[in-house]
C-alpha cells in the first residue's frame, strides 16, 4: 500500500515558514554579531553584479559591433573569444584573489569573464543580421567609416542590442554565487551559506527566492523600457 511520509522539517520547511522567514529577513535584526541584514547582503551583491556586467558591456559591446562590421576585427579577435569563452570563470577565481585581493574587486572579475566573451559573440552576430541594403544605400549616399557605424550600424541594431543584453544580464545574475564564494565572506552567497549553516534554511529558502524576484523585477522593468524606447518593434509584432 502506498505510504506517505512527512518530508524533515528543518531541510524542507512549509511553504507559510518560508514567507513568513522571507518577511523576518527584512525585519528583524540579525541574532548574531557576524551576521547581516538580508537587504545589506543583497545591495552588495547588486553592486557586484552592475559593476562586473557595466565593464563587461564596455568593452564588449563596442567591440562586438566592430567583429560584426569589419572582417578585420572579426578575424582579429573572434578566434581569441572562442577559444577563451570555453575556459569556465570560477577557474579564475584563485588568480583574481592573487592580483586583485580579497574584497570585491574579484567578485566583479568572475562576472566580467563570465560575461564578456558571451557578448562579444552574441553581438557580433547580431551586428551580422543587418539588412545588407540598408549599408549599400549609406555607402552609395557617401557614407564611409565612423559615419556609416554610428548612423547606420547602430541605430539599425539597437532594438536586438537591448534584446541582447537583457539576455546577456540574466547570465550575469547566474555567476553571482560562483563569484562570492571566492574572496572575502559577502552577499546573498554569504547569507545562505551562514543561514545554512546553522540550519535556518527557511532563510536560504527566502534568500533564493529573493534573488528570482529581484532578476524577474529587473527584467520585466527592462522590458516595459524596451517598449517605450523601441515602440515600432511593438507595432510590428502586431502589439
Amino acid at each position: 500500500m502506498p505510504e506517505g511520509r512527512p518530508a524533515n522539517p528543518i531541510y524542507l520547511p512549509a511553504p507559510h515558514q518560508v514567507v513568513k522567514a522571507f518577511y523576518a529577513a527584512f525585519t528583524t535584526e540579525p541574532k548574531r554579531r557576524n551576521e547581516k541584514w538580508l537587504h545589506e547582503s543583497l545591495w552588495s551583491s547588486i553592486q557586484v553584479i552592475f559593476w562586473g556586467f557595466l565593464l563587461s558591456s564596455v568593452f564588449g559591446v563596442p567591440l562586438g559591433i566592430l567583429a560584426g562590421t569589419y572582417d578585420f576585427f572579426s578575424r582579429l579577435t573572434e578566434p581569441f573569444v572562442e577559444f577563451f569563452r570555453y575556459l569556465p570563470a570560477p577557474a579564475f577565481g584563485a588568480l583574481a584573489v592573487a592580483i586583485l585581493g580579497i574584497y570585491q574587486a574579484p567578485k566583479v572579475a568572475i562576472i566580467f569573464i563570465g560575461t564578456f566573451f558571451q557578448q562579444v559573440l552574441i553581438i557580433a552576430n547580431t551586428t551580422r543580421k543587418l539588412d545588407p541594403s540598408l549599408l549599400e544605400a549609406a555607402q552609395t549616399l557617401g557614407a564611409k567609416n565612423l559615419a556609416l557605424l554610428f548612423r547606420v550600424v547602430v541605430p539599425g541594431i539597437l532594438p536586438d542590442l537591448y534584446k541582447d543584453m537583457r539576455i546577456l544580464l540574466g547570465w550575469a545574475w547566474t555567476y553571482l554565487i560562483v563569484a562570492e564564494l571566492i574572496g572575502t565572506s559577502s552577499g546573498i552567497t554569504w547569507f545562505i551559506t551562514q543561514q545554512a549553516r546553522y540550519k535556518n534554511f527557511d532563510n536560504v529558502y527566502a534568500a533564493i527566492m529573493m534573488i528570482g524576484i529581484i532578476g524577474l523585477t529587473i527584467d520585466i522593468m527592462l522590458a516595459r523600457l524596451g517598449r517605450n524606447l523601441f515602440p515600432w518593434q511593438r507595432a510590428n509584432a502586431g502589439v
